[in-house]
């Protein structure tokens, strides 16, 4: 039998170079001399023998071979009615196979869901895009589909089609760049990939941009994966959630690297799984007045050192961990325990990694073309084109998917400075200026006040943070009012002047109190969060005890110290692991904290310090009720650089929440200190961090002072106290 195809159409089918198999495959009405006739064409590469199922109640069509490179024909008269029909193809090797013809389905995808992808708003285009188990025209398989525009022909491979792109080419769906296959009879845990011919005839194998899961590294396919079988519990958590306002909660997160929390050194040096992890951190976190976590990134990632930050799966969690439902799982177990917990999420740049989103379709399709906009220099990673819609929803429907699929309570937005300055880390001659001349990325600030939008319209009660370093103005000012529109930013100038006063001897404390003081000039201009960093405990920067200058006992008073002046200070609190029991090694990716030191009663104590902090914290209102108030906060002194001691009241809604701290920054006690207080009554001892309970000398008040009628620093009463060294006294007032 002569083929119906012709033969530059059955080369092009062939060599994979047709933008739309459809065109070819499948059922298609002919002209024949003798009348209408409908042929059933197939591509089946080494198939001996192909029969047509479904489409005749009496018998099998018998196809022909048309091409020996295993194109197939049957002829039917043209009265017959078109529906999803089966093959039955003998490949040769004494099993005969029964399948429904990909090329015999109608789309899936429809012009709606196109339209508002290509608009940039389909907020849940990962329900779509990527790979899907599926029923379709009452036939269970998966759709696939992916964003490609440039690409002349896309194909997915994998372990059902022997890798071969020539088997199943996708359909192509015009003008919105989408390729999409409904491939019958497969199901989830499918190992597959995207192959991709290019524009001038190159062929990318590429990993599914929206992929939920992934092999483990250093292999780069994805798995079919459902989301949909983890059935939740934490129904009174979300509800409760959306009720609440965070800005008057109190927040103390506890960051986790999750590869590194701890190890199982008897087995290698392994890293838990997220099952293990919800069994030994949760009730650590929990123990420890957490209520908290912030894990930094688990996207997936193809390189450990990265922490996590250089993300090639951005719809995946990772596998190195387990399975998307042990992650789920993890969430769903720290909410039971009343434990928030907070994604890292970084959508300012991705790898080179050639498998992934660079040069996707053979053009620039995720970043700039352009170097001098497209490289982040810093890291060697590419950077998003936020002005391309469907890049924008990528990213924007990648935050809304963690806090839907994943139930999780916020994300902390990595990187926000480099995403703002066009000249971020780049000299004269290597940035684009905007269109007005400056060096704003204007694309870059609609993404985020857009991100910023979706998430609060479609989940309140979540919080979004940023990590920016500049003093970019209205970071947290709600988009409406002309901000960016997060809840809170990380306060990076807080951190620095705080660990650098802190590293010095304190003999040359009293020449940089404006370290010590400075961030309260602009506490209340943005929603801060107080973070004690990853950051700061790398490349040599030493871990937080190391930092601390002096002999261990001062090492560890000083410590304490600064984490006294962290929860005393207006914002919310975060502390990287190990910092709550004083790590003497820096963080090292690779190896476990140094648990073994909880053996030593030092760590004990300044562990035993975190806790209580955590506690009278969340107990105390005054303690972060009014965090972004001016009310809440009042210095008594900031002066004494003579002495280094300062002290200021923290006060809550009510009146009879008020707080006084009283900070020593030297190793000298301080005998017969006066400190001005603003009322009568007793002031009660809540915390002290030289007691001997946390390894302290135990000097103190022994439990409170009464306040005298003695007018000093500008308050009407006044306190004489003895100023225990290189310490934190915590006193509530007792009214009469």
């Amino acid at each position: 039998m002569n083929s119906t195809l012709s033969s530059k159409q059955a080369k092009a089918l062939i060599e994979g170079t047709i933008a739309d198999p459809f065109s070819l495959l499948g059922a298609h009405p002919i002209e024949l001399d003798d009348g209408q006739a409908v042929v059933v064409r197939s591509f089946l590469p080494g198939a001996k023998s192909v029969s047509v199922m479904d489409l005749d109640s009496e018998k099998e069509i018998i196809a022909s071979l048309v091409h020996k490179a295993g194109i197939f024909e049957a002829i039917l008269t043209s009265d017959i009615s078109i529906a999803p029909y089966r093959l039955k193809v003998d490949f040769g090797n004494s099993t005969v196979s029964k399948f429904y013809d990909c090329y015999s389905f109608l789309p899936v995808l429809s012009d709606y869901d196109l339209h508002l992808y290509n608009q940039g708003n389909h907020y849940n285009i990962y329900e779509k895009l990527g790979a899907h188990p599926w029923t379709h025209q009452n036939i269970k398989g998966v759709l696939f589909a992916v964003w490609a525009p440039s690409a002349s022909r896309v194909s997915v491979i994998g372990d059902f089609n022997q890798w071969d792109g020539r088997r199943h080419q996708m359909r192509n769906r015009g003008s919105s760049g989408v390729w999409e296959l409904f491939v019958p009879h497969l199901g989830k845990d499918l190992l597959y990939k995207f192959e991709i011919r290019t524009g001038n005839g190159t062929i990318l194998i590429k990993a599914d941009p929206f992929a939920f899961r992934f092999e483990q590294r250093p292999k780069t396919a994805a798995i079919v994966q459902d989301l949909e079988v983890f059935s939740w519990s934490d129904q009174e958590w979300m509800a409760s959630r959306a009720r609440q306002d965070s800005l008057r909660r109190p927040i103390a997160v506890y960051e986790v690297h999750l590869g590194s929390w701890r190890r199982r050194l008897e087995e290698e040096n392994r890293w838990l799984t997220y099952s293990e992890t919800a069994e030994e951190l949760i009730p650590y976190v929990k123990e420890m007045g957490f209520n908290y976590i912030e894990f930094l990134p688990l996207s997936e990632h193809p390189f450990d050192g990265s922490w996590g930050y250089q993300v090639t799966g951005y719809y995946a969690a990772t596998s190195r961990y387990g399975s998307p439902e042990d992650l789920m799982s993890l969430v769903d177990r720290c909410h039971s325990e009343g434990i928030g917990v907070i994604l890292d999420w970084v959508p300012a740049h991705f790898p080179r990694d050639a498998y992934a989103l660079e040069y996707f379709d053979g053009t620039h399709l995720y970043e700039h073309e352009d170097p001098r906009q497209g490289v982040q220099k810093d890291w060697d990673t590419l950077i998003f084109n936020y002005g391309r819609t469907e890049v924008r929803n990528f990213l924007v429907a990648n935050a809304l998917f963690w806090l839907d699929k994943y139930h999780f309570d916020g994300l902390r937005i990595d990187a926000v400075a480099s995403m703002l300055y066009l000249d971020y880390s780049r000299k004269d001659g290597e940035w684009v200026p905007n269109r007005y001349g400056g060096r704003e990325n204007l694309e870059a600030i609609d993404f985020l006040k857009n991100l910023n939008t979706k998430i609060y319209e479609r989940f309140p009660g979540v919080v979004t943070i940023a990590e920016e370093s500049t003093a970019w103005p209205g970071v947290t000012l709600p988009v409406h009012l002309g901000g960016l529109g997060f809840m809170y930013k990380w306060n990076m100038g807080w951190m620095h002047d705080m660990l650098t006063f802190m590293s010095k001897d304190p003999i040359h404390r009293r020449y940089h109190m404006d370290m010590l003081t400075f961030a309260l000039l602009y506490a209340f201009h943005e929603n801060f969060i107080l973070p004690l960093s990853h950051d700061e405990v790398v490349h040599g920067k030493a871990s937080l005890l190391a930092k601390m200058p002096g002999d261990d006992w001062r090492k560890f008073a000083n410590l304490r110290l600064l984490l006294g002046y962290m929860y005393g200070e207006p914002g919310k609190k975060m502390l990287f692991m190990g910092g709550e029991f004083g790590q003497w090694w820096e963080w090292d990716h690779d190896h476990s904290l140094q648990w073994h030191l909880l053996q030593y009663e030092p760590h004990q104590g300044l562990q035993r310090f975190v806790k209580d902090l955590n506690r009278i914290y969340t107990s105390e209102p005054a303690m972060h009720e009014l965090d972004f108030h001016p009310d809440g906060f009042e210095w008594i002194d900031f002066r004494d650089a003579d002495f280094t001691v300062v002290s200021f009241i923290r006060r809550g809604a009510a009146e009879d929440q008020t707080l006084v701290f009283i900070f020593n920054f030297t190793p000298v006690p301080k005998i017969n200190y006066r400190i001005g207080v603003p009322g009568v009554g007793y002031y009660k001892e809540l915390i002290n961090s030289d007691a001997a309970c946390y390894g302290g000398s135990n000097m103190g008040l022994k439990g409170g002072a009464n306040a005298e009628a003695v007018p000093w620093h500008g308050q009407p009463c006044s306190l004489n106290l003895t100023l225990p060294p290189l310490c934190m006294l915590l006193l509530k007032h007792i009214r009469e």
